[in-house]
């Protein structure tokens, strides 16, 4: 296993907007992850978001963190797909920063 993409995007919103944004952007980012329409779960734990979803054959877990200012994700690739985690990290933390502008 290779090291874990992590990410961290910071925000305006407060912990409570940046949480209900993630909560309800989560889709859009699992969606990034190529073949990744197989099955995913999801759980809260206080303010982090705790998951798994299964893509191209394997399966992709990691944790969000809303903070107060910050999200951070840290997100684990297991084989094949840690090949791509620099392309993938990029367009993770558009769609990141996409979720958390201010509108």
């Amino acid at each position: 296993m290779g090291s874990p993409i992590v990410i961290s995007i910071p925000h305006q919103l407060g912990r409570a907007e940046a949480r209900l944004r993630i909560e309800t952007g989560f889709a859009k980012i699992i969606n990034l992850l190529p073949g990744s329409s197989g099955a995913s779960s999801e759980r809260w734990d206080g303010d982090r978001l705790i998951f798994s979803v299964a893509a191209m054959g394997q399966t992709v877990s990691g944790v969000i963190h809303v903070l107060d200012a910050a999200v951070t994700m840290e997100i684990e690739l297991p084989g094949v797909l840690g090949v791509i985690a620099s392309g993938l990290k990029g367009r993770l933390q558009r769609m990141g920063q996409l979720l958390l502008s201010k509108k």
